[in-house]
């Protein structure tokens, strides 16, 4: 089926209907679920939302249920399209890289070539998976933020070269850290700054490294774009209750496929993320956290290659924490490096030589959950909307 002539057909829209509701098992992309006054202030709010990031309304499917007081919008390709890895090389969205400025040493600023806010909404609205803004955040302004703390955690995460433990001990600059927890007096966003503006002072896993991202991103948006300082410091008390911020940020049932994982962890929030299940296997929203497991019971007892925790960055590529291949992996390369491990390639760079190039059925099959026999697992995690962080 061509996806092509799906994306130009005319937008749809469907009145009262009892097949349809909160509950219906077809809606997919964005739904918001409130009031009616609500819903009409998100519908004629979102025609201005979208031509601003130069996305055609045609372009989707919107569906409005005024009995169960829903609007959902899906992006209108094929329902069995559910990838988005491929989004920038659609020529007719006409996707484009986004510059964005962020701190540097001394009060200077880096220019950063990054995932625009068009492609994130366009993942958002592809087939695979349904993203809900109710109660609180049924509004266009919690999509807005969502979007833009998605964009500014991918900009953080795009150019990382930190040290790699490699089964030794973190490494912290401990003039604003104390193994892993920011010394008393210090402010987070000063100790999280310290990590992405000195990286040259820090060695961390990779399990670290996402949860500093995903926090850098949240916080980063608040306090410098979104310069809110109500909503920061809301944040910053949820990452500071128990006085130590990067514990907790996920939720506990992420690892229940672990030999050792406690149950009692199974029902414990994530202090700002949240988490998805069942997502189809190329759908990745940029500034999701992915995980890959190493399904090789040799390698994976290798401290620190139990599988890899990794941000998607949009146009097919995954972050690159230790600059091993040049900042960056695309889908297939983030299979082939956790692959590869049972090799012992623990460095594409180091290692390269013992690296044993896969057939393109081998990477297809890696692509299925590990009760498969793939690497993926079908799980997302990303911010909790605002109106949850309360």
């Amino acid at each position: 089926m061509d996806w092509r002539k799906w994306l130009l057909a005319p937008i749809t829209f469907l009145g009262m209907s009892a097949a349809a509701g909160a509950d219906a098992p077809g809606d997919e992309g964005i739904r918001f679920a409130c009031s009616p006054g609500r819903l009409e202030k998100i519908e004629d709010g979102m025609e201005t939302y979208l031509a601003s990031l130069g996305i055609d309304s045609a372009w989707l499917i919107k569906k409005a249920d005024r009995a169960a007081n829903t609007l959902v919008y899906t992006l209108n390709t094929p329902p069995e399209d559910t990838n988005t890895l491929d989004l920038k090389d659609r020529p007719e969205l006409g996707i484009r890289e986004h510059v964005a400025y962020l701190p540097a040493p001394r009060g200077k600023s880096r220019k950063v070539i990054t995932v625009s806010k068009k492609e994130i909404l366009l993942a958002l609205f592809q087939h695979g998976r349904l993203t809900e803004f109710n109660d609180a955040d049924c509004d266009l302004e919690a999509l807005k933020d969502h979007v833009g703390i998605r964009q500014n955690t991918v900009a953080w995460a795009e150019s990382l070269e930190w040290s790699w433990p490699d089964g030794e001990s973190a490494i912290w600059n401990n003039k604003y850290w104390k193994r892993g927890t920011p010394r008393r007096g210090v402010p987070l966003h000063v100790a999280l700054n310290d990590v992405f503006l000195h990286q040259g002072k820090y060695s961390i896993g990779c399990y670290t490294a996402t949860k500093l991202a995903m926090l850098q991103g949240l916080l980063d948006y608040f306090r410098r774009i979104k310069r809110d300082p109500a909503k920061t410091k809301r944040m910053e008390q949820r990452l500071q209750a128990d006085g130590e911020p990067l514990v907790g940020v996920e939720p506990g049932k992420m690892w229940d496929f672990e030999a050792d994982f406690d149950p009692k962890e199974s029902g414990r929030p994530g202090k700002i993320l949240t988490i998805q299940y069942g997502i189809a296997p190329k759908n990745f929203v940029p500034g999701d956290w992915v995980y890959f497991l190493n399904t090789d019971p040799v390698s994976c007892k290798k401290t620190g290659y139990e599988g890899s925790n990794a941000i998607y960055l949009g146009r097919n590529k995954f972050d690159d924490y230790y600059n091993d291949n040049e900042h960056s992996y695309s889908f297939k390369e983030k299979l082939d490096e956790v692959y590869q491990w049972r090799n012992w390639v623990f460095s594409r760079s180091r290692d390269r030589a013992r690296i044993k190039p896969l057939a393109p059925s081998e990477l297809e099959r890696l692509i299925k959950t590990p009760a498969e026999g793939g690497l993926l697992t079908d799980l997302r995690v990303f911010p909790l909307l605002p109106g949850r962080m309360r």
